[in-house]
């Protein structure tokens, strides 16, 4: 495959497997050119050391002009040091390991409370809707404080923003109220107070820095979505692999010990990001062969990353694979401050679910449905049998 050839990202065949196109690009142009599906270009980086080091380079900028909408573009993910640097510590004074190891009781009851409406439901479920969504829905809702009875209209909004721009959907639209939301919720929480990471979050300070209306707006934005789409997308992705290839499920279900393990293989499989957000190149240079000009973008591929020869066997799902750096989390200063929930609520899911339906297979006739968008990787439902 050449630069001349370009790969169409908006074709539903490489929507339904992605791994061969990605494969061809790793063997014959690493670096590639493409067309995003809003009509822009960039170059796609799928080798894995050329992913890695891109991931780490300060020329590839995070920094976008604001147009339009600072309330969603200043927040870390959008920022370079010391923007970057300043943002990520006033965020991370109230998103601390501590605190989410404290969240692992409510974590397990939630799960459990998920399964048992599974269970009264009996016969068939989808797995998404049923688990592999509201799970981390609710953990990040009331870790930031967002009242119970909102979550259904922030799941449709964060459902369309995450699929980027479609056919007869009102991206923009779902953008804007999320946005309205936020800001009526932090008018709210700064009059009523309370212990939640939002509440942290409006009172964060060190040597008398805080953060400022649209970095607070943004911040929030970027975290009730982040916070749960990567683990929805783990969970399911994760019990579609376990669950198409039966040995895979009865291994789990008879050695629940390969678990972190096998969850930091679903990750490299089947990387619930499929791409970084993107960079801009701040001055000319050369990514493996490829010289990149200033100003062009550069988007760089998990999925196809994590698929590398790097990794031995890199096309086999290894339960017990030992040597596991995949990047489905990143790498560098923006690598994902939310990947220990992730973990956290991942290796809770499957420990409790075959724990609890060891005898759980997909419904026919067991096709995926993948969600839409080049950003994330994820599954539209999926139909499984309780028993």
């Amino acid at each position: 495959m050449t630069q001349d050839a370009q790969l169409d990202l908006t074709d539903p065949a490489f929507h339904a497997d992605p791994h061969p196109f990605y494969a061809r690009l790793r063997s014959e142009d690493p670096v590639h050119r493409v067309q995003l599906p809003g009509g822009a270009e960039a170059w796609l980086v799928t080798r894995y050391e050329d992913a890695k080091h891109a991931l780490s380079d300060p020329r590839l900028s995070k920094q976008y002009p604001v147009i339009g909408l600072p309330a969603v573009s200043r927040h870390m993910l959008a920022a370079d040091p010391p923007d970057h640097t300043r943002l990520r510590r006033l965020v991370s004074a109230a998103f601390t390991a501590r605190r989410v190891e404290e969240l692992r009781p409510r974590i397990e009851e939630i799960t459990a409370g998920l399964l048992d409406d599974m269970a009264a439901g009996g016969g068939e479920v989808d797995l998404i809707d049923a688990f592999a969504f509201p799970l981390p829905i609710q953990v990040i809702c009331e870790l930031l404080g967002v009242p119970a009875g909102d979550r259904d209209a922030f799941r449709e909004w964060t459902t369309v923003i995450v699929s980027g721009p479609q056919p007869g959907v009102d991206h923009s639209g779902a953008v804007m109220a999320l946005i309205a939301y936020i800001q009526e919720l932090l008018a709210r929480r700064r009059h009523q107070g309370g212990d939640d990471l939002l509440a942290a979050l409006l009172e964060v300070r060190e040597e008398g820095d805080r953060l400022s209306e649209d970095e607070l707006t943004s911040m929030v934005f970027l975290l009730l979505i982040a916070g749960h789409e990567t683990t929805v997308n783990l969970i399911g992705n994760g019990a579609w692999l376990l669950l198409s290839e039966r040995q895979r499920w009865e291994r789990v279900v008879a050695e629940p010990g390969l678990l972190p393990a096998a969850v930091e293989e679903m990750l490299r499989f089947e990387a619930p990001v499929e791409t970084a957000t993107f960079r801009v190149a701040a001055t000319d240079l050369t990514i493996g062969d490829q010289r990149i000009s200033a100003g062009e973008e550069v988007v760089i591929g998990l999925l196809a990353a994590n698929r590398d020869e790097r990794f031995p066997a890199p096309d086999e799902m290894v339960l017990d694979r030992d040597n596991n750096p995949h990047l489905a989390f990143g790498h560098g200063i923006h690598y994902c401050l939310g990947a220990p929930l992730a973990r956290l609520e991942g290796q809770i899911a499957f420990a409790r679910l075959i724990e609890r339906f060891p005898g759980l297979r997909l419904a026919p006739p067991a096709r995926p449905e993948w969600r839409p968008g080049l950003l994330l990787r994820g599954l539209r439902r999926l139909p499984v049998l309780l028993s």
